[in-house]
């Protein structure tokens, strides 16, 4: 709705978004009718459209909405509708990295929790709000479906494995930086908008960037084994609190240096671990 200067509506609908500047927008065009020219109905391509609105502003913007619905012949309202129905497409100014800490049951009870209040603290931002300088926008996510290496964070969705509080205040402090940080495992780290124009479905033209790959978890490999009927090789795995107990020794796991291991495998500084916050025996099923 139109408001006056001292903010008394006037009861007139708002404006319409104003265009993109001309050379802007034919660039766009051009990129729109690549996504448009994969899909055998126009309107399948509002999805990559969307991220490609994002790798020009950094979210999606009344103006990214009004080309979308002229480039594929919808309305307003309907970009609107799917813009606002998947959280992946922001709509309101967001950093250079988003930092997403999963905060979904393992990671949580994992530290996922700890590490959430501890960089809002860290960076003094709620959820979903960005750093004064642009470059960190903070959010708590669902399942990065990486529990084997939980607690995870994510910046511009890739993966950081095995986070504590202090190495998460340390990523974040690099991010805003500029030092040069590396994912766990997948593509190098790039900015939010070249991570949307890679969305986008535009090639990724970084040298080794395509090439580079980031495995699932042991555990869930052994998952997928057994689904499929195959049959794994017995692992022993160390107890915390010390070394195999009468156990062959022929018999015993013993990770390579470069084997990727969960933060299953060692303790780290969460509540699962913290000797002043015992949880006790598990108790069997039905006492």
């Amino acid at each position: 709705m139109t408001t006056t200067p001292e903010g008394v509506s006037l009861g007139m609908p708002q404006l319409p978004a104003p265009d993109y500047p001309d050379d802007v927008r034919a660039r766009l065009e051009r990129d729109a009718a690549d996504v448009i020219a994969r899909y055998p109905d126009s309107r399948s391509a509002l999805l990559p459209l969307l991220h490609l609105m994002q790798s020009e502003e950094g979210h999606v913007t009344r103006t990214g909405i009004r080309f979308c619905a002229e480039v594929l012949g919808l309305t307003t309202a309907e970009v609107t509708a799917v813009a606002t129905f998947y959280s992946m497409y922001r709509r309101r100014p967001s950093g250079d990295y988003q930092v997403g800490v999963c905060t979904n049951t393992l990671c949580a009870v994992m530290g996922g929790d700890a590490i959430f209040e501890a960089l809002q603290d860290h960076l003094s931002v709620g959820n979903g709000e960005t750093t004064g300088d642009g470059k960190v926008t903070l959010e708590h996510i669902e399942c990065n479906a990486a529990c084997d290496f939980a607690p995870v964070v994510m910046v511009n969705w890739e993966f950081f494995d095995n986070q504590t509080v202090d190495s998460a205040k340390r990523l974040v402090d690099d991010l805003r930086a500029g030092a040069p940080v590396a994912p766990t495992r997948g593509a190098p780290l790039c900015t939010f908008k070249d991570t949307a124009r890679i969305l986008a479905g535009f090639p990724d033209e970084r040298p080794g960037a395509v090439e580079a790959s980031g495995g699932a978890g042991s555990a869930s490999l052994a998952g997928l084994r057994l689904a499929r009927g195959e049959t794994a090789p017995a692992r022993v795995v160390h107890p915390r609190d010390g070394g195999p107990q009468d156990t062959p020794h022929d018999q015993v796991h013993e990770p390579s240096p470069a084997e990727h291991l969960s933060s299953h495998d060692a303790p780290h500084d969460t509540s699962a671990s913290d000797p002043a916050h015992p949880a006790g025996p598990a108790a069997e099923e039905g006492e």
